[in-house]
């Protein structure tokens, strides 16, 4: 059976995609859960609106990255976390107390956008790239001091 695709759809393809699928997935799964359409005549005409759609939305999510990365560009984020001698941490500053900082700066970034080279585990200035859009990211620097 033929459909066109409502919404992403993992390993089968993007939104206004038409992808040959078998019969039950699609009367079980996919037309169920709207995430496609029976390929008819009439649903090509809505194929090209979804798409015009999409690409219209698509441009202004990236035009608003965009102004995000460029206000992200020279962010500082300071955490304090508990560390013993040789400024080792006891533990280690992750993705999630980043994004936390980064909310009570009035910054809402979902944790799994913000990426670390390697486990912060020292005292010290490190760096984070925060991937905002698809081709936009921003580097912040992120500088862990002891708690008190």
């Amino acid at each position: 059976m033929e459909v066109i695709l409502k919404a992403e759809v993992p390993k089968l393809g993007g939104r206004g995609d038409v992808v040959k699928v078998a019969d039950g997935f699609a009367r079980n799964y996919l037309l169920p859960r709207k995430l496609a359409i029976e390929a008819t005549g009439g649903s090509k005409k809505a194929i090209e609106d979804m798409k015009a759609a999409a690409l219209r939305r698509e441009a202004k999510l990236k035009s608003d990255a965009e102004k995000l990365a460029e206000m992200m560009k020279e962010l500082t984020v300071t955490v304090a976390e508990k560390a013993g001698e040789n400024d080792q941490l006891f533990g280690s500053v992750t993705s999630k107390t980043i994004a936390e900082e980064l909310a009570k700066q009035g910054y809402n970034i979902d944790r799994h956008k913000i990426e670390i080279a390697k486990p912060i585990r020292m005292l010290g200035e490190h760096e984070a790239v925060v991937n905002l859009h698809k081709g936009v990211s921003t580097t912040i620097k992120v500088v862990v001091t002891k708690a008190e």
